[in-house]
């Protein structure tokens, strides 16, 4: 029996109002698809993005294009091939992976050696906004051992002080989102260093980040825009010390093991982290998250609803998805 896909754009409320230096939104706009085959349905999740070109009618319409390949079987190797990477290629091949351990009986996590599996410490993301009600939310947040805080404005030395001083006992990521520039990223870095910050991802745009290699790295720095697929790392070494992977950018759980693990023969440190969605898109990179250095999986921590069954999360810690949801 030929396999057929379903897809359906989904929309799921946030808490409040989540804030990067691109912009504020109030709620996650998602996209799965389904793929069954006798009688057993494989899911997967993908966040189009618009920083990437992305929008939820063309990445709808990337995913209903591949029907007839999809019909005819096509594997995951081959999806690499036809399709770039990004949103679209991941929900689908996230969705054949849940398929094919249906099918087999063999769990994605036996097949990519991840066992055994343990609950993860994830990052808890603070929102970009003054500094006084970024402290305000890193105080409601200092039981938390990492936080990830949102920053990318002309006031980032002020929050970095407002928030190291709120949050005094947690680890903390500071992620500019590309909103740092040539003038300020050396004093910048300083002040960080001074306050203990662990890591701090793509400060400069993609494409401008040159003067990485010409200035100290008084912190470690991370690479996010910069990177999708392996095939841009070599350009990366000696501008960062590690990367964030994300299966929406990758373009799905088969191409991200072939990052992280050519990451890991650079000498790259890495990151797993995640668009705003649902549990089932978090699943997948819960596996892939099993060795990284930081985990930043609190997508459904920052909605005010999120699947039935999901992914559990006590504090920050988050368990590895049981088979009802994914994999």
């Amino acid at each position: 029996m030929a396999r057929v896909i379903s897809v359906e754009a989904e929309r799921f409320p946030i808490a409040g109002t989540f804030t990067i230096s691109r912009g504020s939104k109030t709620e996650a706009e998602v996209i799965s698809c389904a793929i069954t085959e006798n009688g057993r349905t494989g899911r997967g999740e993908c966040v189009p993005y618009k920083r990437y070109g992305e929008t939820m009618e063309g990445v709808r319409g990337a995913i209903e294009a591949m029907r007839s390949e999809i019909a005819h079987g096509i594997s995951r190797i081959a999806l690499l091939g036809a399709m770039p990477a990004g949103a679209a290629r991941n929900a689908i091949d996230c969705a054949l992976w849940d398929l094919e351990a249906k099918i087999s009986g063999t769990p994605v996590a036996h097949t990519i050696r991840t066992v055994p599996l343990r609950a993860l410490q994830t990052a808890y993301t603070l929102s970009l906004a003054e500094p006084e009600a970024m402290a305000a939310q890193a105080r409601a947040n200092a039981q938390r051992p990492l936080l990830k805080v949102k920053i990318g404005g002309d006031n980032d030395i002020a929050r970095i002080r407002a928030v190291t001083a709120a949050a005094p006992d947690s680890r903390i990521i500071l992620d500019a989102n590309e909103g740092w520039n040539d003038d300020n990223i050396v004093a910048n870095l300083a002040f960080a260093a001074e306050h203990g910050i662990a890591l701090i991802e793509q400060p400069l745009p993609a494409g401008h980040d040159g003067i990485l290699r010409h200035i100290a790295h008084p912190v470690p720095i991370c690479a996010d825009e910069s990177v999708h697929e392996a095939k841009d790392l070599d350009a990366l070494v000696g501008l960062y010390d590690a990367i964030n992977i994300k299966l929406d950018k990758s373009g799905g759980l088969t191409a991200a093991l072939v990052l992280r693990d050519r990451a890991r023969e650079l000498g790259l440190g890495v990151m797993v982290g995640c668009m705003v969605g649902t549990s089932l898109a978090m699943a997948p990179a819960v596996l892939l998250a099993q060795d990284a250095d930081f985990v930043d999986l609190d997508g459904p921590l920052l909605l005010a609803r999120d699947r039935v069954p999901g992914l559990v999360y006590q504090g920050s810690l988050v368990s590895p998805p049981e088979p009802a949801l994914w994999g």
